[in-house]
């Protein structure tokens, strides 16, 4: 009796295994995971990140509204992991400086602007904990924009000017950019 008691257990123990090594490495994320890279005259910034979807549902709005993301709260930008940007050198980020390097980027969304922070705690893979607020490296504000049509997709991308790039992200009926320059 107590021989099929752990033979059950051990069958468990392996389906359970089975079962999260499935879902970890050969599932298809519902968020699936993405890269953007920005490279001109010397300056390489790296964004990953995961790309959440819209599905019908209030992205940025008031708690009591339902939101998915409410106004006010911690938002790692993005799904699952948390996002990392990475400079090659030193930039200015909104117009304040940041040593070359790699960071975790997140946002509190508001009505009229999003607070967008940079901090040094990385590789975090469960991205909704929220981060270790002493290690901040520095926040900004951005004015909230709307897009010309609603963006299903979260996507994050870069557009260039004449002092380095854009950092553009649109998700639903908002869009707000952060512009980054060589120091």
């Amino acid at each position: 009796m107590k021989k099929k008691i752990i033979m059950g257990a051990g069958i468990l123990v392996l389906l359970l295994i089975i079962w999260v090594v499935y879902g970890l490495f050969f599932a298809t994320p519902v968020s699936p995971p993405a890269t953007v890279t920005y490279n001109e005259a010397g300056l390489e910034i790296t964004i990953d990140y995961s790309q959440p979807s819209k599905k019908g549902r209030l992205i940025f709005g008031e708690e009591s509204e339902g939101a998915l993301q409410p106004y006010g709260k911690y938002w790692r930008l993005g799904a699952n992991a948390a996002t990392e940007i990475s400079f090659n050198k030193d930039v200015t980020f909104g117009g304040k400086p940041v040593d070359a390097g790699t960071y975790r980027m997140y946002a509190v969304p508001g009505p009229e602007t999003f607070e967008i922070t940079l901090n040094s705690e990385t590789d975090v893979f469960f991205g909704v904990a929220e981060p270790d607020y002493d290690l901040d490296v520095l926040s900004i504000e951005v004015p909230v924009q709307k897009p010309a049509s609603t963006v299903e997709t979260f996507t994050i991308g870069f557009s260039s000017t004449d002092k380095g790039a854009i950092i553009n992200f649109t998700w639903d009926q908002t869009m707000f950019q952060v512009p980054v320059s060589v120091q």
